[in-house]
């Protein structure tokens, strides 16, 4: 696998709309895209860099408690070939590849310490919502609350 970037890192949270007020009033990020019905929102810093995603916790669909760590999420260009050759070389996959409906699909994968690490093929917006055999979840959350 070879990541393209790393734009993101994301923690779960129990309440959703008070860790959006933590971090918008009392760190100073700003919120750049939040979707309720997901869980889901990102926020950066006045002069950008590295996006935090904060996403609500649902303890049926993810291993990754709140307070525990944050996700680290790295962008590859092809979320099925980079996750067999994750798993070739020694990565333990986690779950399905999931995907949000024309944002991005996505695959948990836990490192060799045990943490857990997200790799995320963008989408484009132009593209049809994925295919029937991708992993989907009909209350809003994907591997984990992205």
């Amino acid at each position: 696998m070879s990541a393209k970037q790393m734009g993101l890192a994301w923690i779960p949270v129990q309440d959703f709309k008070k860790a959006i007020k933590f971090y918008t009033e009392v760190v100073g990020l700003k919120l750049v895209e939040s979707n309720e019905e997901w869980g889901w929102a990102e926020l950066e810093g006045k002069d950008g860099g590295i996006r935090l995603g904060i996403g609500q916790y649902r303890e049926e669909e993810s291993p990754v408690k709140p307070g525990h760590n944050a996700v680290l999420t790295f962008t590859v260009q092809n979320v099925d070939a980079a996750s067999k050759e994750m798993e070739k070389k020694g990565a333990t996959l986690v779950g399905e590849v999931c995907e949000v409906p024309g944002h991005v699909r996505m695959q948990m994968i836990k490192d060799s310490e045990g943490n857990f690490i997200h790799i995320v093929e963008h989408l484009p917006a132009s593209e049809p919502a994925g295919h029937s055999h991708h992993h989907k979840h009909e209350k809003g959350g994907c591997c984990g609350g992205h």
